[in-house]
């Protein structure tokens, strides 16, 4: 399967989520501050990359793409009030081509957005109890609630070190946070629900870990290397705005390890100030200390190894099973980002 076809199935997938989505989001008062609000950021055009692998996995072990709708509404209502409240955390400016959230409505009314998303999406999960009998969306309910820990857990990793304005991190203090921040809701529970559900729950879901922490790390670190390299319409974000933020991304961290003392004086200095207050032109100047110690480069061939690493997990757990366009589409994802052009 090329990039194409990979892209129109995400889409496809996408596309039968969000109209799950908006049915699930009441239509009552009061619309303006809340319930209208809901639609925005799911309606703004994401990847479908979480419900995409839940629903495809689902399939690639014989399950029916309505059985898996239901936990891919969940998904993906969790992760669009994890971004709003992303969003409001990180200061960010704008969001799919479009302002933030709480640029819009200010951080308040955002947060509630946000807060309201996460209760909504556990409604689905007990609706699941109708399709799949309860003993199987117990099990599903249980992957969601260790999904929302870990997430939280591996956000204040993050913004702990922010806080203290950590520069003595090293990468495996990187790999830890991602595992829990990323990895859990982005790949690892999309494809352990997706192959619950799809074998009636009799596959074992923790098989599938390394592929979706594999998974999970290169699709982070690649998104961190189109924040500072990519078309600004295209990647969605302000470019660079991971530096102005002071996120603990791989090439940061990397930066901070092979920096001289001036270097990582100047660097301190820069992260030391509150978010509104940095310059752009200081956030240049990290960017290029980045390249100096080809700390992007890095990035890159971590990446690769990762995707490569999650290729031969997939290769060793779906390999026996018959071939599809779902497993053709699971496969394509993890070429995609080996083969992957910045």
């Amino acid at each position: 399967m090329n990039s194409t076809m990979m892209k129109d199935m995400l889409q496809e997938y996408g596309e039968y989520t969000l109209s799950g989505i908006n049915q699930f989001i009441p239509d009552k008062e009061p619309k303006a501050y809340l319930y209208d609000l809901m639609h925005d950021y799911p309606n703004r055009g994401g990847k479908g990359f979480r419900p995409g692998l839940c629903i495809a996995t689902c399939k690639t072990f014989g399950g029916k793409q309505e059985d898996a709708k239901l936990s891919a509404i969940t998904l993906e209502l969790l992760h669009n009030a994890f971004l709003i409240h992303d969003d409001v955390e990180d200061e960010s400016y704008n969001r799919r081509n479009k302002p933030s959230m709480h640029q819009l409505t200010g951080k308040a009314i955002a947060i509630n957005v946000g807060d309201a998303m996460n209760a909504l999406g556990l409604y689905p999960l007990f609706q699941n109890k109708f399709r799949l009998g309860e003993k199987l969306s117990e099990k599903i309910f249980l992957e969601v609630q260790h999904l929302v820990t870990e997430s939280t857990e591996g956000q204040a990793l993050e913004l702990g070190w922010r806080l203290d304005n950590r520069i003595d991190l090293n990468e495996s203090d990187y790999f830890r946070m991602i595992l829990k921040k990323t990895c859990w809701y982005t790949c690892m529970h999309p494809i352990r629900i997706g192959a619950i559900i799809g074998t009636k729950g009799y596959v074992k879901p923790e098989k599938f870990d390394r592929l979706g922490f594999f998974m999970g790390a290169a699709f982070q670190i690649q998104d961190d290397i189109l924040n500072l390299i990519a078309d600004e319409h295209q990647y969605g974000k302000e470019i660079g705005g991971d530096i102005i933020e002071g996120k603990r991304t791989l090439m940061l961290i990397h930066l901070m390890e092979n920096a001289n003392n001036k270097e990582l004086s100047f660097i301190k200095s820069f992260l030391s100030q509150p978010i509104p207050q940095r310059r752009n032109d200081e956030a240049a100047k990290v960017f290029q200390l980045m390249q100096k110690y080809k700390s992007i480069d890095h990035a890159k061939e971590t990446s690769k190894y990762l995707a490569g690493a999650a290729l031969k997990e997939f290769y060793t757990h779906f390999a026996q099973l018959p071939d599809s366009k779902d497993k053709s589409f699971l496969e394509s994802i993890i070429l995609y980002m080996i083969n992957r052009n910045y």
